[in-house]
């Protein structure tokens, strides 16, 4: 998967992007309510896309959200949507923020990703010390696999199986929420204190 190849795909996706959006209100209330979403928290939604989930977060009273995402196109309708939100355009995993979040959201879009361990290392600098980190998907992971075995195939992996992705959240985050069925997929842990965070071995 090549990284301007991403971009490219997204690019053309983000015209015809919020009117293919399909929502299940439940499972996106569920999803926000796992990853701690409430008021007063700092949020960073990670692959934002055209800003899904911005009205969500902003009316749960979020403190503040920055949102980021590598495809020009999505980010243009994104900053013309939601004016008072901060969004970023660029890789996060070579973006320097300048703070740490209660929660870090990554929604449908964790298998555009190449390195998923190493994603979740990367954004594990970014959580502070008791705030969440959130994998989540509004669809089953069977469904997922499916829907991207078409002309995303070239731009996504398969979405791992979620105790697999819970092993990838271990060394920084204590995991409890670990959902796969018929409706979602979700991962969410705490992130421990700096001094109690593990080391992952190295090849």
């Amino acid at each position: 998967m090549e990284q301007r190849e991403v971009i490219r795909f997204f690019d053309r996706c983000a015209p015809f992007w919020d009117g293919d959006a399909v929502r299940n209100e439940a499972v996106i209330s569920t999803i926000l309510d796992n990853a701690g979403i409430r008021a007063g928290i700092d949020v960073l939604d990670v692959a934002c896309g055209t800003g899904i989930l911005f009205p969500d977060y902003l009316g749960r009273g979020v403190a503040s959200l920055t949102a980021i995402d590598i495809s020009p196109e999505m980010v243009k309708l994104a900053r013309q949507k939601f004016p008072q939100v901060k969004v970023l355009c660029g890789d996060v995993e070579q973006t320097a923020f300048v703070q740490q979040f209660d929660t870090v959201m990554l929604y449908n879009a964790f298998p555009h990703f190449p390195e998923p361990a190493r994603l979740i290392e990367r954004l594990s600098q970014w959580v502070k010390p008791g705030g969440r980190l959130s994998v989540a998907h509004g669809m089953s992971r069977e469904k997922l696999v499916q829907h991207h075995a078409g002309s995303a195939s070239r731009v996504s992996i398969d979405l791992l199986e979620e105790h697999e992705l819970a092993k990838c959240f271990a060394p920084w985050f204590d995991v409890d929420v670990i959902i796969s069925n018929d409706e979602m997929y979700q991962v969410c842990g705490e992130k421990r204190n700096e001094t109690l965070a593990q080391t992952p071995p190295r090849d």
